[in-house]
Formats: structure tokens, C-alpha cells, sequence
């Protein structure tokens, strides 16, 4: 019997016995529904909190620092008793780093505390130094402006979207997260300056002394040209929402000139106490080519002899808890497809109890028991096909509706999915429970379909 041929009496037959065939699709259709909605919420979820951890600091960067300067893990299982010498980051180590395994770039920053004003109001800042294609592959989204230009004569700065809300009034000490108004200041059009020597700055307006005497002088103030400013309300926080960022040579000229002599803040001194002549970076950052290979080359960088710091164990952690969320919800799914395979199972056995003679005259005449088998099991499969293109559009229709009246308000705010939505159907998962259906259907007509090739021919065409 050709396959067509198979394929028109097994529709025909689910066709003669329409509301039977129409409830057992319906159980399919709530199976599959309820499995796709479950493993989506644990997709959402899990999408969600790997977009959370990436605002803070990325799935596969690794910060590198002197050993000693952060308390990482790894520096509380170092033996204290060892006599370790300190290596600084420079450009050599810059390169060493960049020849482990796994390691796609590796880019110098030099962190600065600074002191910005503009008109009457001023703030603390934090300001990076790095290389403007460093700063192009931080991919950050600008309201205004973009990235830096690293050969302009000027002091160029990126600023964070928080940085405004920072601000405060020098003379009231008021300020956006004291009384809820905005400074009055327009970072990318009003003239803004920044002043690096904080400790001269306040010296000098207490009218204070040097060692010799003398009053301290007023530190300069850097006309800043600025060339962006990051996309985002005061209140979206991220891993750089409150930094500025500045063009790395520019920054190191500005600090040898304004510190010469004296020891800048954040770097490296002698044993007594003295600065170096030269100006060592504050940290590096390490990108890794794949989130599996973070740990390794975390254990690199430790076994180097500096400090590294990454979200690989807070990575690890959020997905064992998400793996175990997505079996429980998977299997609370599965449970309503196991119910809709006993329907299918009961749908096939009725059907075989019904067409006994048919069965007989099928075998009378020559049938093969195998094309026998195959018509019940397409029988089967199309319940379960049928079933799970419906289960998909219905799952489909749930998930919007939970991504709009969850994913939009308050709790999906707090939770962390307002953007990417609490339910998610990648393109995997759509044609993954279509067949997983189909197969599902087709397993619970197998033994059904045995039972109708046992069936003796004679006895078949006597029933009645």
C-alpha cells in the first residue's frame, strides 16, 4: 500500500469520528500549551537574569588587578606565609595577558577620581581612562553624541547617564537624590570643568598650608569637551551608568603634569611611600571568547599572580538555581502531555475495538501487517501533530499575555524582564514541541497498533 494511500485513510477514518478525534486534540493542545509555557518561563527567567548580570560587568569579561588590591577569593586562599612580590600593570603585562587561551582582547583602563562642576553645582566622579576602541566595544547606546575622539588636543568625556542626577548645588548641598530636582546643567552644551587634585582643591579653599608654609595653591581646572552621553533615566543602573570615560593618553598626560612629584591617587608607591616614575594602569580588562571558558582563564590570571574578578561565579550559581526552576516547571508541563498520551491511547484502542472487521477484511485481502501498524500510528501522529501546531498558537497567545500584563508593570520592573519579557518562545522551542507531540502521539497508538496487527483475520470478519 502506497504511503498516500495510508495518509488518506487515516485522515478519513479520525474524520468519521470528529467530536472523539476533536476532545483527544484537545488534550494534546493543553499538554503541549501548558509544556511550551512552562520551559518558556524558565527561558525568560533565565534570559532576564544573564542580561541582569551582563549590566553589571558582562558574561565574559574578566577585571584584572595588582594582587592584593582587590579581595577576591582566589587572594584569601593565597598562603600568607609566602613572600610575593607585586607585579604592576603595564603594557607587558597587557600583552602576556593577551596570549592565554580563550582570550580574544585585553585593554588598560586607569580609574581616576575627579571633582566636575558646572556653574554652581559639582559632584564626585569616577573617571576611566581607555583607548577609544576600547570604549566602541563597551557597545554602549548614547542619547547624545557617541565615542571620544583619541587624537583631539582637547579633553573629551563620555558621561554616564546618572552622572547629571549626581549633581548637586554647591551652596544649598542640594541635589537630585536629596530633594528630587535636576541640576539645572547641560553636560553636553554647558561649560563644564574637572578638577583631578581633589585634596589641593579643598586645601586651598580652607586657606590651608603646605609642609613649608606656603599657601596651597588652587589646582587647575580642565575645560571638558563633551562627546557623549549614555542612553538611559537616572534610575536605569549599570555598570556604567555613573562613570565618565576619557581617552587614556590624554589622562595620563593630565596626571604626570598635575602630580609631578607626588603620588596620584589609585597608584602604586615605592616601599617608602614615594610615586613611581611611571604611571601604571589602574586595572585590564580581559574579554574571553566564551562564557564555559571563564573559569579557566580566571584560574590563568590567579596563577600569573594578580587578582581577577568576574561574574563567572555568580554566573554559575543563578544557572544551577534556573536549571533546577526549568526541570520543575518542564515537568509540571510534561504531566498534562502524559494525561493527553493516555487519551490518545484510549482514542486508538476505541478505534481498533470499532473497526474490527475492517481490520479483518484489511488482512483478508492481503494487507500487510506493517501497513496495517502504519495506518493506526498516522492516525496517531496526526492527533499529536494537529494537537501541537494548536498547543503552539495557544502557548503563543498565553505568553503574549503574560509578557504584557507582567513583563510591562510593576513586577516585571522589579524582576527584571520588563524588556525581554517574563515568557520566552525561541524558534528552537516552537518546532521542538510540534514534534515532540507528533512523537508523543505516534508512542501512545504503538501498542495499540500491535493489537490491531494480532488481530486474527477470521475472527476479525465473524465479529460483529
Amino acid at each position: 500500500m502506497k504511503f498516500l494511500d495510508l495518509l488518506r485513510m487515516s485522515s478519513s477514518s479520525l474524520w468519521k469520528r470528529k467530536v472523539r478525534t476533536l476532545l483527544t486534540i484537545l488534550g494534546v493542545v493543553v499538554g503541549t500549551a501548558s509544556i511550551v509555557v512552562m520551559i518558556s518561563l524558565g527561558l525568560g527567567l533565565n534570559r532576564a537574569t544573564m542580561q541582569e548580570i551582563e549590566k553589571y560587568g558582562g558574561l565574559t569579561t574578566i577585571d584584572v588587578y595588582e594582587k592584593g588590591s582587590m579581595y577576591t577569593e582566589a587572594d584569601y586562599n593565597e598562603d600568607s606565609s609566602k613572600d610575593q612580590t607585586v607585579t604592576h600593570l603595564d603594557d607587558d603585562v597587557v600583552a602576556q595577558l593577551e596570549q592565554i587561551e580563550h582570550v580574544t582582547s585585553a585593554y588598560p583602563v586607569i580609574t581616576v577620581d575627579a571633582l566636575l562642576f558646572s556653574g554652581s553645582y559639582q559632584t564626585y566622579v569616577s573617571v576611566q581612562g581607555l583607548k577609544e576602541e576600547a570604549l566602541r566595544n563597551l557597545n554602549l547606546e548614547y542619547a547624545e553624541g557617541g565615542v571620544f575622539d583619541e587624537d583631539s588636543a582637547s579633553l573629551q568625556m563620555v558621561f554616564g547617564n546618572t552622572v547629571k542626577a549626581s549633581l548637586y548645588n554647591e551652596n544649598t548641598q542640594q541635589g537630585y537624590w536629596y530633594n528630587g530636582e535636576v541640576a539645572d546643567v547641560d553636560l553636553m552644551r554647558d561649560a563644564v570643568f574637572v578638577i583631578f587634585d581633589t585634596d589641593a582643591y579643598y586645601e586651598f579653599k580652607w586657606g590651608s598650608t603646605d609642609e613649608e608654609g606656603k599657601p596651597v595653591n588652587r589646582p587647575k581646572k580642565h575645560l571638558v569637551e563633551a562627546a557623549g552621553l549614555m542612553a538611559g533615566s537616572f534610575d536605569e543602573y549599570n555598570s556604567n551608568s555613573e562613570k565618565v570615560f576619557c581617552d587614556l593618553e590624554m589622562l595620563k598626560k593630565i596626571l604626570q603634569k598635575e602630580f609631578k612629584g607626588k603620588v596620584i591617587p589609585g597608584q602604586p608607591t615605592t616601599a617608602s611611600g614615594k610615586a613611581y616614575k611611571k604611571l601604571y594602569y589602574t586595572s585590564i580588562v580581559v574579554n574571553v571568547d566564551d562564557m564555559n571558558n571563564m573559569k579557566e582563564v580566571q584560574k590563568n590570571i590567579n596563577e600569573m599572580g594578580f587578582s581577577a574578578n568576574s561574574n563567572s561565579e555568580w554566573i554559575e550559581s543563578e544557572q544551577k538555581q534556573l536549571n533546577y526552576i526549568q526541570m520543575v516547571l518542564g515537568g509540571i508541563g510534561a504531566v498534562s502531555l502524559l494525561v493527553a498520551a493516555i487519551g490518545i491511547t484510549n482514542t486508538m484502542m476505541m478505534s481498533i475495538y470499532e473497526r474490527t472487521k475492517e481490520i479483518g477484511i484489511m488482512k483478508v485481502l492481503g494487507c500487510g501487517l506493517k501497513n496495517i501498524q502504519a495506518m493506526f500510528l498516522l492516525e496517531a501522529a496526526y492527533i499529536g501533530f494537529i494537537g501541537g501546531m494548536a498547543g503552539l498558537l495557544l502557548s503563543c497567545g498565553v505568553s503574549a499575555v503574560i509578557n504584557f500584563f507582567l513583563g510591562s508593570g510593576a513586577m516585571g520592573m522589579e524582576m527584571g524582564v520588563e524588556a525581554s519579557g517574563l515568557s520566552y518562545i525561541p524558534p528552537w522551542l516552537a518546532g521542538l514541541s510540534v514534534l515532540f507531540a507528533t512523537l508523543v502521539g505516534m508512542l501512545a497508538g504503538f501498542f495499540p497498533s500491535l493489537r490491531a496487527m494480532k488481530l486474527s483475520p477470521l475472527a476479525a470478519i465473524r465479529n460483529e
